[in-house]
This record gives structure tokens, C-alpha cells and sequence, in this order.
């Protein structure tokens, strides 16, 4: 059969009105106004997010012997009174050798900040590994200013076998060294922190109990750590002070500590200034020399059922031509100390010497009213 052509042809375009703009004219319009909408704006991060820094009159010096072994109430008072307020104390007379402080850090600059880079990549810090290396700049560079710069390096040290042998790995001669340096200076600080931390909670009412706390870093319960820190001297520049300010306050609120902790003994003899942070305020003042700065941590707060702060501390280093280095000491105590520290409603043990004496007069009082008896009969 013969095809059907069907004759189609399209629409004519629509006439456009004579007073109306052109398409081209339409799309530049259109293209101005969604730039203009689509800007992101410069925001700013109010106070209320971003504390203020704020100059702080110089926390108590408590004296060791007069606190532990005197009993004095107005060191005790002074005590209690820092760490609900500000979260922070000042150690004084506590017995631990300059000379010992400086050999400790001086053994860090060669036997941890002194291994190659090329070496450490098994020893940087992760969630799996607490201990180990972690590099960070004191503030944000710019990309010229950071090929020549020095970096910050911070080493958390603490009694792991594992630490030990890859580290003696890498530093079989100088680590050691700064090893058995790290011993001797944790111990005494241990050994403070046992006569500290019953002093600090008896003036409280205490009401968790040992056995509902979560003693354990996060799953890796390797007791007492201690961050070891270089403080590079790029920090020590007016133009760089501000930015490395601000880097700190922040890298401080969004990580806070990775360990849990009761107290933390800051050794930072020869810092200019001492910089306490919480989510509420960020503090500052200037040290004693030769004092030992005890923030409270997160185990003392939740001890405490608040009372007292978890703050985190910082020293800071200003006009030093040198690498300084400070220590933190985050004291974490084992099961069996805590339980005997934390004695409910503020009840105190008796020696072994006091039941003694006990025993002898309750003996003697039998004695008398077994005589008294007889007499009357």
C-alpha cells in the first residue's frame, strides 16, 4: 500500500514583547543574584564558645609537710578552696631534687627528641598505642615559615614493656638513660600523690564509690603517664605568641586528656607563665620557681561528685634562647589505693597502734569492773 506522508512542522517561536529584556540579559541577572545569596558568611565564634584569657592572682603555695604530716587546717582549707574554685595548687618544700628534674630533662632532649624521624613511625601515639611521639607546631605557620621552623614534640612515657624495647630499638645507648631517670622522678611524685590525694578528698562528703568508677585509661589501664613536652623556640617570637595562644586553647577544649587521672603534677621549673584550661575559662599566672603546679583531673571531679574541677594545665616559655622542656605527671591510682582513699561520709581508719591501745583499755576496764564486782559482793 502506498505510504502516508504526514505533512508536520513545529511551532513557531513565541514573539517577545519589545519592552522585555533578552534571555542573555535575564541569565546575568539570575547569575549576580545567586552569587550574592550563595556567599557563605565570615562567621565568629562568640565568647561564650572561645573563653577569654584571664589573669589570675598566684594560687595558694601549700607546703608539703605542713599539709601531710602536720595536719595544718589552714593548709588543708587552702587546698580544698583552689581546687573548687580554680582547679589548681601550687606544691611547695615537696622534696624533690632540682638536680634530679634537670637530669631527667636533660636525658629527654637526647634520648627521645633526639631519635631520627625516619625511625618513630611505629612509636606515634594512636588509640591502640597510648605512648609514643606526637608532633604539633605551637601555632599556625604559614608555608614559608614552616620549612625553617622548629616543631614542638610531645612524648608520653609510661612503664610498658613494649615502649621499652622499641624504643631501646631505636636509642639503645641514650634511652636507657632517660628511662631510669623517668623512674626514679615518677616514683617520687607517686609517693606524693599517696599522701596528697587523702588530704584533698577529706573535705569533701564523698559519694561515689570505688566500685561504680571506671578506673582504666579508656581501655588501656597503664596506671601513671607522663607527657613529656619540647617547647620549641619559634614560640618565643611577638608576631608568632598570639596564634600559638589560640592553637593551644583550642587543641585543648577539642581533645582535653586522653588519660584519666586523679591529679596531675606539672614540673615546669623555669616557665614564665602557667596556663590553666576548662570549658568555662582559661586562666593564667605566673609560677613559683621550683614548685610543683597540681591541677585535679577527671577522677578527683567525679570523687568529688563535682565539687572540685578538672582543669588541664600548661606552661608556657617566653624569652628562652634554648629548647626547655616540662613534664605532667597524670597520677592514676591503682584499684586498692583508691578504695582505701575514698571512705564514705568523711569516716577516717584506725591504725593498727590506736587498736592496740584500744584493746589494752578495754582489757584494764574489764579487769576494774571485775574487781568492782567482787569488792561488792
Amino acid at each position: 500500500m502506498p505510504e502516508t506522508v504526514v505533512d508536520f512542522r513545529a511551532p513557531p517561536p513565541s514573539p517577545v514583547a519589545s519592552g522585555r529584556r533578552s534571555s542573555v540579559t535575564n541569565d546575568e541577572v539570575l547569575t549576580e543574584f545567586l552569587e550574592s545569596s550563595l556567599r557563605v558568611p565570615d562567621l565568629v565564634l562568640p565568647d561564650k564558645f572561645f573563653p577569654k584569657q584571664k589573669l589570675l592572682e598566684t594560687p595558694p603555695k601549700v607546703d608539703f609537710v605542713s599539709l601531710c604530716f602536720h595536719r595544718d587546717e589552714a593548709q588543708c582549707d587552702a587546698v580544698s578552696d583552689a581546687m573548687a574554685k580554680i582547679g589548681c595548687f601550687q606544691l611547695v618544700n615537696h622534696g624533690i631534687s632540682r638536680e634530679l628534674v634537670v637530669s631527667a630533662a636533660e636525658a629527654a632532649i637526647t634520648g627521645v627528641f633526639g631519635a631520627p624521624q625516619m625511625k618513630r613511625e611505629g612509636l606515634m601515639r594512636s588509640p591502640e598505642k597510648p605512648w609514643g611521639y606526637e608532633e604539633y607546631h605551637g601555632g599556625e605557620r604559614d608555608e614559608e615559615e614552616e620549612e625553617g621552623s622548629e616543631m614542638c614534640e610531645e612524648f608520653v612515657w609510661c612503664r610498658e614493656e613494649e615502649l621499652k624495647l622499641k624504643m631501646e630499638g631505636i636509642s639503645p645507648i641514650t634511652y636507657p638513660h632517660f628511662s631510669k631517670n623517668m623512674e626514679k622522678l615518677m616514683l617520687r611524685i607517686e609517693t606524693l600523690a599517696e599522701k596528697i590525694l587523702p588530704e584533698i578528698l577529706e573535705k569533701i562528703p564523698r559519694k561515689i564509690a570505688v566500685d561504680d568508677m571506671d578506673l582504666a585509661h579508656h581501655g588501656h589501664d597503664v596506671g601513671t603517664v607522663c607527657c613529656v613536652y619540647k617547647h620549641c623556640r619559634d614560640n618565643n617570637r611577638e608576631d608568632q605568641w598570639p596564634n600559638s595562644l589560640k592553637y593551644d586553647v583550642i587543641r585543648m577544649l577539642i581533645r582535653g586528656t586522653d588519660y584519666s587521672h586523679s591529679l596531675g603534677f606539672h614540673v615546669c621549673d623555669g616557665s614564665t607563665q602557667f596556663h590553666v584550661y576548662s570549658k568555662k575559662s582559661w586562666l593564667s599566672f605566673s609560677p613559683e620557681e621550683g614548685a610543683i603546679i597540681i591541677t585535679g583531673g577527671d577522677e578527683t571531679q567525679t570523687m568529688s561528685d563535682g565539687h572540685y574541677k578538672h582543669v588541664i594545665g600548661r606552661p608556657i616559655f617566653r624569652g628562652k634562647n634554648e629548647e626547655s622542656i616540662s613534664m605532667a605527671f597524670l597520677y592514676h591510682p591503682t584499684h586498692d589505693i583508691a578504695k582505701n582513699d575514698i571512705q564514705t561520709n568523711g569516716g577516717r581508719t584506725i591504725s593498727l597502734a590506736q587498736q592496740a591501745i584500744l584493746a589494752i583499755i578495754l582489757t584494764l576496764m574489764y579487769h576494774v569492773l571485775i574487781f568492782v564486782n567482787k569488792f561488792l559482793n
